[in-house]
Formats: C-alpha cells, structure tokens, sequence
C-alpha cells in the first residue's frame, strides 16, 4: 500500500480514537480504581473489538456486519450493563487503596470482556471502518495480504500507546490521592465516569 494512503489512515485513525468517547472513559476509570495494569485487559479487549471491524470492512463484510445487528445490539447492552456494574462497584467502594484496587477474585477477562462489548456496541468504531474507512483507504480493490498487514499494524501500535498513554496518565494522577476522603471521591469519579460511558453506548443508535 502506498505511503500518502497508509499515512491518511494513521492520521485519521489516531483522530478517532483520541477523541474522547466511550472506551476512553472506560480505560480512564478503570486506571483511575486500579491502577496502570488493571485498565489493561480493558485496552486489550477494545484493540480487539477494532481488529474486528477492521476484518469486516477489509474484506467487504459490512453487509454482514449489517446482517448481525441484532447480535450487535445483544452485545452492546451486555457491555453497558458490565460498565454499570463496575460503576456501582466503585461508588460503593469503601476508601482504602486496597479497595480501589481491582478484586483479587476477578479475573482480567471480564475487564476484556467489557472492553470488546463497548467497542462492538460502540457506533463511533462503527462509522469509522464501516463508512469513513473506504474513503480513506481504497477498498474497492482487493487487499494485498501485505497491504492488510500494514493496515492491522498501524492499528495496534496506534490504539495501544494511545490507550495505555490514557491509562498511565490516569493512574498517575491516582497516586497523588492519600486521604481516605480522596480516594472517595476518586472511586465516585471513576464509577460516573464508567457509568456515563455505559449510558453513552445504550443512547447512541
């Protein structure tokens, strides 16, 4: 693939997943309640979710990422509702940082898990490579296996440092709450941050 296209799609690329929305909220709030490696899974669940709508617009699918809407809509909701949980889950959370850490009894991939729902119930992720992405990369043509490659690269090395900069700033700024009464409300911020990012993903068709 030439370098103007592969260069047009990093730029457009870094744009829509810089913009604030759902999942930045999502990763935000979970490095916010538990640290760097507990807002992890969550990236790693959301590149997922992107690589999957990058196969379906690549190849041509998105008649049948169409098709499977309803399954689309199943799935969209059941992330919400996770979010939600997680949401109440901080709210409720005593102060202590043992608190605000991530429960010994659960297991990274629910934090995955709720990554990819929000991403396949996410329209943003939708818009992006189902109608934006033909007008920047030529998929009219067939993709070259290369050309594929180069394509799935620029979005895991992008979607990552981007997600884990989000991560690492928030956890960050956790470490500068000591006080039981500051950690409260670091919980609360994190709970309506991952509340707002379920409602945002039940309210946008």
């Amino acid at each position: 693939m030439d370098l103007v296209t592969l260069v047009a799609f990093t730029i457009a690329y870094a744009i829509a997943v810089l913009v604030p929305g759902p999942g930045v909220a999502a990763v935000v709030a979970r490095a916010l309640g538990g640290g760097f490696w507990g807002a992890v899974p969550m990236v790693i669940g959301i590149l997922a979710g992107d690589l999957v709508y990058l196969v379906f617009a690549v190849f041509g699918l998105a008649a049948i990422a169409a098709w499977f809407g309803p399954v689309f809509v199943i799935v969209r909701w059941a992330g919400a509702a996770y979010l939600l949980y997680v949401a109440w889950k901080f709210w409720t959370a005593k102060p202590g940082t043992e608190q605000v850490s991530p429960k010994a009894e659960e297991h990274w991939s629910k934090t995955f898990l709720a990554g990819l729902a929000l991403t396949l119930g996410n329209p943003k992720t939708i818009v992006f490579y189902l109608a934006l992405l033909p007008t920047v990369v030529p998929l009219d043509r067939p993709m070259t296996a290369l050309g594929f490659t180069e394509l799935l690269l620029i979005v895991v090395v992008v979607l990552l440092v981007i997600g884990f900069g989000y991560a690492a700033l928030a956890a960050a700024a956790r470490e500068f709450f000591r006080s039981q009464k500051a950690l409260r409300r670091l919980n609360r911020a994190a709970g309506l941050m991952m509340a707002s990012a379920a409602a945002f993903v039940v309210a946008r068709e």
